[in-house]
């Protein structure tokens, strides 16, 4: 880890904690953090603990996992400029969910009392933060919602689409590049289906042009084609 990140000013997407705060407020918060980076593949919190501070992500993704009856489903991705661990923080109660960086990280930490105290002294920040949980709730319900409509590749296709869209890069020729490393048990537990199935699910979006796959990296090649897929 390394501490004392110098200054800089940063850009979030539309719609997360700090993109969504006036960016004076919101580069204020995060000078206000302690500031440290992290390399990929570090739990940054983990389920079950106890310690109440927050993480502002400032650069880099997390994938967020739980443990259920010994086996690791993940629930979803965060991505720069949201914050994680505000649910321990706000109740005080146990962390529920392991959050793991994807890639190179910068985080920004906030003990409970400030990020508490932020939240009082700021209305718009504390609606900001119920809404995030609202979306994350809609998400979830989403993905239920698909696991009894659609067939394996359909419900692949649909959760690509939604990552490509909210973390994705895209390429001169137009593909889509994800900047997240998701690895085939991590889609098939987003998904709930069988690693076998992710296979085949994978290779028919592969033999339909919609997607190119190598190590933990896949490139999306028809971003509309692959949202309209069934």
């Amino acid at each position: 880890m390394t501490a004392g990140i110098p200054r800089r000013d940063h850009t979030w997407a539309a719609g997360t904690f700090l993109g969504s705060l006036r960016p004076e407020v919101a580069e204020a918060l995060v000078r206000s953090s302690v500031q440290r980076t992290l390399e990929a593949g570090r739990t940054v919190l983990r389920e079950g603990s106890r310690d109440t501070h927050v993480l502002l992500l400032i650069d880099g993704f997390v994938k967020v996992t739980t443990s259920v009856e010994g086996v690791e489903t993940l629930l979803g991705i965060r991505l720069p400029g949201e914050v994680v661990g505000e649910i321990g923080a706000l109740t005080g109660e146990p962390r529920n969910a392991t959050v793991i960086a994807c890639g190179p990280l910068t985080v920004g930490q906030l003990s409970r009392g400030d990020f508490s105290a932020f939240l009082r002294q700021r209305s718009d920040a504390a609606a900001l933060i119920a809404a995030a949980m609202t979306r994350q709730l809609r998400w979830a319900n989403r993905r239920r919602v698909d696991f009894a409509a659609f067939p394996a590749h359909v419900r692949l296709a649909r959760l690509l689409t939604e990552i490509a869209e909210v973390c994705g890069r895209q390429r001169p020729d137009g593909s889509v590049e994800l900047l997240v490393a998701l690895s085939q048990t991590d889609l098939a537990a987003m998904i709930a289906i069988a690693p076998a199935t992710i296979q085949k699910a994978l290779q028919q979006l592969r033999d339909r042009g919609l997607i190119t796959t190598g190590y933990r990296r896949l490139v999306v090649t028809d971003l509309a084609k692959l949202r309209a897929a069934d």
